[in-house]
């Protein structure tokens, strides 16, 4: 038998690669590359096997080496990749074990079923064009999808919409981003959930414009995006904004502001890699934006309401107070700042909630609960 590793398909990273057939259990072992980012986390690749002959006993073994060096790495029974054999859908690998070597590295390794002919493995459920292209034609053309300019790479920076507005629109306004850090799917997933939700409403309150993929260029690169350099999109944010990317974004707001009474800005993120909790939010800092803070909790409150002890971690409602790398505005500060509009970030797992592991419709789930969490305060 033969097996071969390779990036080069939609969202690939993968460093450090190795394939070893002289043991009981072939084994692939790899590192996730932070492609010019400080951190490293996300990772996706494919395993083939060119000459099969039966020799693996039906499974090989899967290494992530340096664990350590993850962005969130705890405890590695917290950490569910995903795996799709060709021709299936993606789901869940069974728990891994960490082993410690002498100097104290840990490696952590995960079963995987016999690969033939390929099987694409990743982080969590990965999330990109095709998948996009799916949610647009499920909602039968309910989302309109505009480019409204282009990325640095020269890909159209795609926004979704409802409704064009006017002028002067009072409509209440929603603006949505999901993938500033290109590598946090679970976001997308989530803002799938809401968006069917939202699409199923015959009469919707809002006027929501949407930005699914941010960073549309990490996102087929396969970048995690967390503090990239030169500058991380979601630290971006100021005057002037930081990227091209940005830049678009702030005028496309601009614009939605022009066309309705704005209520809510929500960016979709994913925590550290083991983290089990369950979802909570990042509200603005009450001592810089106390107003926007005081409107944000309203909002946080009726999610946590919505999504409930099954999804919600207890500690729901936080501010931002870890060390970070940029002192530059974010998403949700610049909405709270000159602008005075209320927004929130999400935080949503890549792997389980307590015991439960995540899977595509638990996701969907999680967004249609904030659905209806946003139309219930909308009243």
């Amino acid at each position: 038998m033969s097996l071969t590793v390779s990036t080069d398909i939609p969202h690939g990273n993968a460093a450090d690669l190795h394939v070893r057939t002289d043991g009981d259990v072939p084994e692939v072992s790899f590192s996730p590359s932070p492609k010019g980012g400080p951190e490293a986390l996300w990772f996706c690749f494919r395993i083939c096997e060119t000459e099969p002959d039966g020799s693996t006993g039906g499974r090989i073994l899967l290494t992530l080496n340096n664990f350590q060096n993850l962005l969130g790495a705890g405890l590695p029974s917290d950490l569910y990749p995903a795996y799709q054999p060709a021709g299936q859908g993606w789901r869940r690998m069974s728990a891994g074990a960490g082993s410690t070597c002498r100097d104290g590295r840990v490696s952590v390794s995960w079963p995987l079923p016999h690969p033939a002919p390929y099987t694409d493995v990743a982080l969590c459920y990965p999330s990109g064009r095709d998948e996009l292209a799916t949610l647009l034609s499920r909602s039968k053309g309910y989302w309109k999808k505009s480019a409204i300019g282009v990325s640095g790479d020269g890909q159209p920076l795609l926004r979704l919409s409802n409704d064009d507005g006017a002028p002067g629109g009072r409509r209440a306004g929603l603006y949505l981003v999901a993938r500033q850090h290109a590598g946090e799917t679970p976001g997308s997933w989530v803002l799938e959930g809401v968006l069917q939700r939202l699409s199923s409403i015959k009469r919707d309150p809002f006027l929501v414009w949407v930005v699914p993929h941010a960073d549309p260029d990490g996102i087929e690169r396969g970048h995690y995006g967390k503090d990239t350099f030169p500058h991380d999109m979601n630290r971006a944010w100021g005057d002037p904004p930081m990227r091209h990317e940005t830049l678009v974004y702030q005028r496309d707001i601009a614009r939605w502001r022009e066309r309705c009474k704005p209520a809510l800005g929500i960016d979709f993120h994913a925590p550290g890699a083991c983290e089990s909790d369950g979802i909570y939010c990042y509200l603005p800092s009450p001592e810089d934006h106390p107003e926007m803070h005081r409107a944000a909790e309203k909002w946080a409150n009726v999610m946590q309401q919505a999504l409930g002890p099954q999804y919600a971690a207890e500690d729901f409602r936080r501010v931002a107070r870890y060390r970070s790398r940029w002192e530059t505005p974010t998403f949700m500060s610049y909405l709270a700042g000159e602008p005075g509009i209320c927004a929130l970030s999400i935080e949503t797992p890549y792997s389980k909630i307590g015991r439960t592991v995540l899977t595509h419709k638990h996701y969907r789930e999680i967004g249609q609960r904030i659905a209806r969490g946003l139309m219930q305060k909308a009243g």
